[in-house]
């Protein structure tokens, strides 16, 4: 039986991951410690169908303290969905209050128009005020006004982007949602929980030790997440609003790569207890757990399909890693990935119908790969060489993976085509192990 902690598969897991272990410490954890990564993104591609969209600053955003209008053209750039028109110095001053020249403004080719416009309340918060319009038309199309703290102008502008998505596509937008990452600062593992942009937000645990696999709850509310802050691997829950934590796992041998049920109320893991490392469901509290794959291979990173009725992992069965799927009630294993002899990390989309995966290509190359599971049809979307950790947004339009560019690791976005891509660069951090959250928040 081959053991996860000294065979090949699991030794290259261990690599991509950075498990460099520093030395040993305590460990902080809760919601309170402070924010020091900053991001700049950029973005590149053409999308085959975009809507040109004119966005202007906002008027007297720099009272908000943040770039509103910029935060707002970024998140709608990064989906791929829309083209910036840039706005004349005569046109840069109209807020929502202002009747649109659309004449001027179909003359740039602007299909819609947003502006607003920000002020500080008596009370300290800002109010921030908008309006959209569709230029060809001339129509109204509707606004909001939004008076948030100081600190919730992001988000604020995310929600806007959000309603400006939705308005123009008819699909909900995922500005407003959240991620989660670890960075690695010299010896130092930091879980942050941040905007679905890579920026705000703040650390959820530090620690000398690794942190890796992270799993949102389907609720938004929790984390799970493996820590080797006792030196071995051990999963652990953490509540995202008080910071509490409690140990999920912590058998004999190696406890790892959680994933919630679609419901919330199972996670699947994989457990070395029993020998090798197979497949566990275990109760959300940690009880009821049961042995899911009976094999002498390497079982490992499962995912649940959106209907919770399957789970998709990883094993080295067939003698090489490959995803596999099979029932959450048990059964036979079926193989999935069949295009490569080196196929890792599945992600599985909201709707069901497409998996993202690692996969190995011209021997030491790992890019990110999208299979349509109706015809198996399968599309590397990546053109760097060391991805690793796909997860789709809750709307399964855009993909986050991570990935290293030059001597830095970091973040990027794509559309499932691959066309159009947002590079999130830490300024002090090098970032792997991105999950994207849920949309409740």
């Amino acid at each position: 039986m081959l053991d996860s902690e000294t065979s090949s598969f699991s030794q290259f897991q261990k690599a991509r991951r950075g498990l460099i272990a520093g030395a040993f410490g305590g460990v902080s954890a809760g919601l309170a410690l402070p924010s020091w990564a900053q991001f700049r993104v950029e973005i590149s591609g053409v999308g085959a169908t975009q809507i040109p969209i004119a966005l202007p600053e906002f008027r007297d955003e720099s009272r908000s303290g943040q770039a509103v209008a910029a935060i707002i053209r970024a998140d709608l750039e990064r989906s791929g969905q829309f083209r910036i028109i840039d706005a004349p110095a005569g046109m840069a001053g109209i807020s929502e209050t202002s009747a649109p020249a659309f004449n001027e403004w179909r003359g740039r080719n602007a299909d819609a128009l947003a502006a607003g416009s920000a002020a500080r309340l008596a009370d300290g918060r800002v109010d921030l005020r908008f309006k959209l319009w569709d230029v060809v038309k001339g129509q109204e199309l509707g606004g909001e006004a939004q008076a948030v703290a100081p600190d919730d102008v992001r988000l604020a502008a995310h929600r806007i982007a959000d309603f400006i998505y939705q308005k123009l596509t008819n699909e909900r937008g995922v500005f407003a949602t959240r991620m989660a990452y670890v960075t690695k600062v010299g010896g130092r593992y930091s879980l942050r929980i941040t905007d679905a942009d890579g920026e705000g937000g703040q650390v959820a645990l530090a620690s000398p030790e690794p942190i890796i696999s992270p799993a949102w709850s389907p609720d938004g509310r929790e984390l799970a997440y493996v820590s080797f802050e006792t030196r071995k691997a051990v999963v652990w829950s953490q509540d995202l609003s008080t910071g509490r934590r409690r140990q999920l796992a912590n058998f004999r041998g190696s406890n790892s790569a959680p994933a919630f049920s679609p419901d919330g109320s199972q996670l699947a893991l994989t457990l070395s207890r029993e020998g090798g490392s197979q497949l566990f469901i275990m109760g959300r509290d940690g009880g009821n757990v049961r042995r899911l794959t009976q094999s002498t291979a390497i079982d490992t990173e499962p995912v649940f399909a959106p209907d919770g009725r399957t789970i998709f992992f990883v094993s080295d069965r067939g003698g090489s890693p490959q995803i596999y799927k099979m029932p959450v009630a048990g059964g036979a294993p079926e193989r999935v990935t069949f295009s490569g002899a080196y196929n890792i990390s599945p992600a599985i989309s909201p709707d069901g119908r497409t998996l993202a995966y690692i996969t190995r290509v011209n021997g030491g190359t790992f890019r990110v790969s999208v299979m349509d599971l109706a015809s198996g049809a399968v599309q590397q979307i990546s053109d760097t060489s060391d991805d690793e950790s796909p997860s789709f947004a809750p709307n399964g339009r855009l993909l986050v993976y991570a990935t290293r560019v030059g001597s830095k690791d970091v973040l990027m976005t794509s559309t499932l085509d691959g066309k159009i891509k947002a590079k999130l660069i830490s300024t002090l951090a090098d970032v792997r192990e991105p999950t994207w959250g849920p949309f409740n928040r």
